[in-house]
């Protein structure tokens, strides 16, 4: 399993590819968490960085984007 370490002890874990990622797309995201936060990355360029949000950020994020307000 895949981990990365943000620092003061939190590690992202337990990445999985997005429900809507899967459809065949070609534009593929992940997400990882750790207590409070989520992290965000392209599944083809891993090592290309890692957006962190809170959950609450994330959660907004989600909510929005559903109610196609985004």
């Amino acid at each position: 399993m895949e981990e990365i370490e943000l620092g003061s002890n939190t590690i992202l874990r337990r990445w999985r590819k997005v429900r809507r990622s899967s459809n065949g797309a070609n534009n593929c995201v992940e997400i990882g968490s750790a207590p409070g936060l989520v992290g965000i990355r392209d599944t083809k360029n891993r090592a290309g960085g890692t957006l962190v949000v809170t959950r609450h950020a994330f959660s907004s994020f989600v909510t929005a984007i559903k109610a196609d307000r985004l």
